[in-house]
């Protein structure tokens, strides 16, 4: 995987060329300060959730008692919530390449969903995925002896669109050719795409032919498509073809050696699903979430943990104040 590669995967490179077979979306410059913020490890907090005349502050308790006034941007602000308004109110958040699938534990719904600037600061300083566009875009590149390329940051919005799991699907491509198609959430079992593999398979071939091969700047690289209840194809993301794209069902050794997926391809590309709820797996952003105690805590959902947790730290104290006397005794 070259750096070039990645680059012609930003979405501002590919949508122009497939808007016509994906969801509306707009495009946002970055500011230089909002990507500051965002690499702050400071306050969560930001103004501007409703519109830009409104403040949030809070108080640290601290020895001076200093109140901390949170970050303001009035004309990104503006900017974003014009955006959000023709998109209909709702939006799907992402930067130039990710978004934040690991962060939606911390949103109040779990979703991606978005109505604010505030929102989507929220979910984008929570998730590694988003850091690691802003600080280690070219991270697994086998060319990493030439100089990066400049990137220009971007805010992607995209129409909010309520897109069934067990519909959607990752693709790969190696010279032009769709090798292989595997089930997106493979971490639950549908029995329909069991049921369906063999119109899927072959309605994201005619897809891809017609659509997507031969158009996109790259011979070798990942598209992810979105089938529909009456059974038309979308495009909903492209990725570099390597190791810092997930494989899902697959593995990277055999995507690119070729070996059993290479003989298969004279009857169409490979096409794996999962098979039976015996073979469900664990979501892989689970290891990016805090615990439920923590959540339970922090939203005061278990009024008991709350009140074990409290009986707790006051042990906690009584017994280091004890230790402090027995270290200090009075002379």
């Amino acid at each position: 995987m070259k750096k070039e590669q990645v680059v012609h995967c930003q979405f501002s490179v590919w949508y122009p060329i497939f808007k016509k077979h994906t969801i509306k979306s707009l495009i946002l410059p970055l500011p230089q300060n909002v990507i500051d913020y965002l690499l702050d490890d400071g306050t969560l907090v930001v103004s501007g959730r409703y519109d830009v005349t409104q403040t949030h502050t809070y108080t640290a308790r601290s020895g001076t008692g200093s109140k901390l006034v949170a970050p303001e941007f009035p004309e990104f602000t503006s900017t974003v919530l014009e955006a959000i308004n023709a998109l209909g109110g709702r939006v799907f958040p992402k930067l130039n390449w990710s978004a934040p699938r690991d962060a939606n534990w911390i949103a109040l719904n779990s979703s991606l969903q978005c109505r604010s600037l505030s929102d989507i600061f929220l979910l984008f300083k929570s998730s590694d995925f988003i850091t690691h566009d802003l600080t280690q875009p070219f991270l697994q590149c086998s060319d990493q002896d030439s100089p990066d390329p400049v990137i220009n940051y971007e805010l992607v919005l995209r129409k909010w669109s309520e897109l069934i799991p067990g519909g959607e699907f990752r693709c790969f491509v190696k010279e032009n050719k769709l090798i292989a198609i595997s089930q997106r959430d493979y971490t639950q079992y549908y029995q329909h795409v069991l049921k369906q593999e063999e119109h899927i398979s072959q309605a994201i071939q005619a897809f891809f032919s017609q659509h997507v091969q031969y158009n996109f700047l790259d011979e070798d690289f990942v598209f992810d498509v979105y089938r529909d209840s009456q059974g038309r194809v979308w495009l909903i993301d492209l990725n570099p073809f390597g190791e810092v794209t997930d494989s899902l069902l697959f593995s990277w050794e055999e995507l690119m050696s070729g070996g059993e997926i290479a003989h298969q391809l004279q009857d169409g590309p490979a096409f794996r699903c999962t098979t039976s709820e015996v073979t469900v797996q664990p979501s892989p952003c689970l290891s990016y979430r805090i615990p439920r105690d923590f959540v339970d805590l922090s939203t005061g959902e278990d009024a008991y943990k709350l009140m074990d947790f409290l009986k707790l730290k006051k042990s906690q104290q009584e017994e280091s104040e004890e230790e402090e006397e027995e270290e200090n005794p009075p002379q």
